[in-house]
């Protein structure tokens, strides 16, 4: 027998329009006291006020944080936390985009463990339990609404840093698509090319033995038949609306595929894990101060090339759940055109095609090569090995938009 699966979800996920009126309900399960962390336009809108009073309404008393920076500066978890010691909550709630999540969980491991963050950073750090976290996301990207992962920016740092634990998944996730109505275009695009990224990363990833302790050692344990079935749920939605959505954000039946599609590649990615492209992000974008989502999928085409010579299988199923064609086509051969329509749907949406487009300087390729490469829980998860020549060679295809040249 050799099937085998795993993976680690919220405790309950509510999806669909109107969800997010079943918070006070969610919450009031878990404690009278709810601190929430949002960011200062979210607080400012008519939704948020409307969610506040129905959690007031239900007896639930609540402490705003609303100083929810983007990437989650480290300092700013620590503000947030003194802050809301006095007030004692029984619960986080994230109500936001992926940063507003990650404060949540953040502020819900240092209430309820004390420390420095910096104490919990990597995989398995988290001695215990926290708070419970209600994740409420209003942009479909990051999927930190289902995953293990807080990812913070520390000034002390060049590249971002995580904190991985399956203590850190939140006990409830509402996702409402009327909460994205109001995202703009350009955020559409890059919190959804980010959430595809995450479902082929997950889809493609390293498939290891089923060791008893593979998934009680590491946070993140490559593919397996519950994470496929989330990836490829999250690319058929994705590959479908993200354009949709992209051009008409009144499309209401776009907006729910994409934010479905985004909830699936979390809930694909918190097990299975991420690989290459998030590996040459994070340094990337430290030095292009660019969104994290952008950066991504820039790399996302190069790749799946250079990995195809592993998974073509795999990257024709992928194919498939583009919606392509397959009849009279090898595996190889709609493994070349999975990459060529996400490279096609990425620049139909205005992702940057490379990385001096992105911004990075050429004198710092490998520089860029060599972070990526030290990054080993990326790295040791994707299918295709990597040394620091062939790291070098697929970061400098990226700059140069050579395609062909990421294969070598």
């Amino acid at each position: 027998m050799t099937l085998f699966a795993a993976i680690r979800l919220p405790q309950e996920i509510l999806f669909g329009k109107g969800q997010r009126h079943a918070l006070p309900i969610v919450a009031g399960k878990l404690g009278k006291r709810a601190l929430i962390c949002t960011d200062e336009r979210f607080a400012a809108t008519i939704v948020f006020s409307e969610i506040v009073k129905a959690l007031e309404a239900a007896s639930i008393n609540v402490l705003i944080y609303d100083g929810v920076q983007p990437d989650v500066p480290r300092d700013t978890v620590s503000v947030c936390v003194e802050g809301a010691r006095g007030f004692d909550p029984e619960m986080v709630i994230g109500i936001g985009g992926g940063s507003c999540l990650d404060m949540a969980k953040c502020a819900a491991l240092l209430l309820s463990h004390e420390g420095r963050l910096q104490d919990y950073y990597g995989e398995y750090k988290v001695p215990g339990p926290t708070l419970p976290v209600i994740a409420v996301p209003t942009t479909a990207g990051t999927g930190s609404e289902v995953t293990p992962v807080a990812v913070i920016s520390d000034s002390d740092r060049t590249l971002k840093v995580g904190i991985s634990s399956p203590y850190l998944i939140a006990t409830a996730a509402i996702c409402d698509p009327e909460l994205t109505m109001t995202c703009p275009p350009g955020l559409t695009a890059v919190a959804g090319a980010d959430a595809l990224t995450h479902a082929i990363e997950a889809f493609t990833a390293a498939r290891r033995e089923p060791d008893p302790l593979l998934a009680q050692k590491h946070v993140f344990i490559g593919k397996s038949t519950l994470t496929d079935h989330f990836a490829l749920l999250a690319i058929k939605l994705l590959g479908r609306s993200l354009e949709k959505a992209c051009k008409d954000g009144a499309d209401e039946d776009a907006r729910a595929e994409v934010m479905m599609g985004a909830l699936a590649a979390g809930c694909a990615f918190g097990t299975a894990g991420t690989a290459a492209a998030h590996a040459v992000q994070y340094p990337a974008g430290a030095l292009t101060h660019t969104a994290h989502g952008l950066g991504v999928a820039t790399m996302m085409p190069y790749v799946m090339n250079y990995n195809r010579s592993v998974s073509a299988a795999e990257m024709a199923e992928i194919a498939s759940a583009l919606g392509l064609d397959s009849s009279a086509r090898s595996s190889e051969e709609m493994a070349e055109a999975a990459i060529e329509e996400i490279r096609r749907l990425f620049a139909s949406i205005g992702i940057t095609p490379t990385l001096a487009d992105l911004g990075l300087s050429a004198d710092k390729l490998d520089w860029t090569a060599e972070q990526a490469l030290g990054i080993d829980r990326l790295i040791k998860n994707n299918p295709r090995p990597f040394d620091l020549d062939a790291m070098k060679r697929l970061v400098r295809a990226a700059y140069d938009g050579d395609l062909a040249a990421s294969a070598i």
